[in-house]
């Protein structure tokens, strides 16, 4: 079995957060007791992902400023904010809210581009600019600028009663470095590493030079770190759809198995116009995970992973992946869990 190059230094974990359209507070209740959890297994962060006009949690950064609240050391992170959503000054004072009440454990992550099915949504999310809006990579550089600190207003001082700052407030030293950028191209990858930020890659990427997933998931990693300032040393974090059956029960067995079989079909080809290619899910005793994982070409040169947990299951089962997760799988890769 080949041995990764480096040893597993961070676990965490990724949820979207499903909920009832009717009642959705129990769905939202079950994401942060899953962060609660999370941070009592040891996992070293937890991460959510954006779903908008959708039954997933359409506003992470609120749902983690609640789990800033009942947790005191997991780091908390999105994967990712699509800004073609967001006005970057607003998100900037949004993110140094909820990183001061964290204590400085937020990992913000990022996407550039339209809003998904945006003909749909332009009129109600930028009714009078919606031809105009630049979704460039320039809007990630408005947003780095502004949690930096660099100045937001023309002016600042007093006027009467009131104290004006030039900056967005509050100004969270740090944060600026605790930025990733969720890419699935080489130009991403490229371009995160010439700004500075953090890379995330997830179980998606863009069928470019390829149709190997590893392979072009190892090219993004190193085009990433070539570019960046920290070179090998850049953080990257691998987010790849892993369901451990440790402890499962017979029935969960099944219903794992039935959910990766139904998926695995749009692993084979690159998918649509934009040819992404899809990771297969892992579904497996955690020796068996750790084996495949070990495999990975791209596992094998990165030493932090969020792992998604996959769609539409029940709380019980997601406790018991998790579980399995900080149990099992981790110190099959060398692992130790935080705390």
């Amino acid at each position: 079995m080949p041995l990764p190059s480096r040893p597993l230094r961070k676990l965490g974990f990724l949820t979207i957060g499903l909920f009832d359209g009717a009642d959705p507070r129990p769905g939202h209740e079950s994401t942060l007791e899953m962060i609660r959890l999370g941070e009592e297994l040891g996992f070293d962060s937890a991460w959510v992902r954006h779903r908008h006009l959708q039954y997933g949690i359409s506003s992470p950064v609120a749902l983690l400023a609640a789990a800033s609240q009942r947790t005191s050391r997991i780091e908390l992170g999105t994967a990712v904010i699509p800004l073609g959503w967001e006005n970057p000054l607003r998100l900037a004072e949004d993110l140094g809210t909820v990183d001061v009440l964290c204590g400085g454990r937020l990992n913000p992550g990022v996407s550039v581009g339209p809003p998904m099915r945006y003909d749909t949504v332009k009129e109600a999310l930028y009714p009078d600019t919606g031809d105009t809006e630049d979704f460039s990579y320039r809007r990630v550089e408005r947003l780095l600028d502004l949690v930096a600190g660099k100045p937001a207003a023309t002016a600042g001082g007093v006027q009467g009663f009131e104290v004006f700052s030039e900056r967005v407030e509050p100004h969270s030293p740090g944060l600026r470095s605790r930025l990733w950028y969720g890419g699935a191209s080489l130009r991403s990858a490229q371009w995160a590493g010439e700004h500075g930020m953090n890379f995330l890659t997830s179980s998606v990427v863009k069928a470019e030079e390829s149709e190997d997933f590893a392979e072009i998931q190892l090219s993004h990693i190193r085009a990433f770190r070539a570019r960046h300032p920290d070179g090998e040393r850049a953080r990257v974090s691998q987010g790849l759809v892993v369901i451990p059956t440790d402890t499962a029960t017979p029935e969960q067995k099944a219903q794992y198995l039935a959910y990766a079989e139904k998926r695995t079909p749009r692993t084979t080809t690159p998918q649509g116009p934009a040819r992404m290619m899809f990771a297969p899910d892992l579904v497996g005793t955690s020796g068996e995970i750790a084996e495949r994982l070990h495999a990975h070409a791209a596992f094998r040169e990165i030493d932090e992973v969020a792992f998604a947990l996959p769609f539409s299951f029940e709380h019980a089962d997601y406790v018991q992946i998790l579980t399995d997760m900080a149990t099992r799988l981790g110190p099959a890769l060398g692992w130790r869990p935080a705390g």
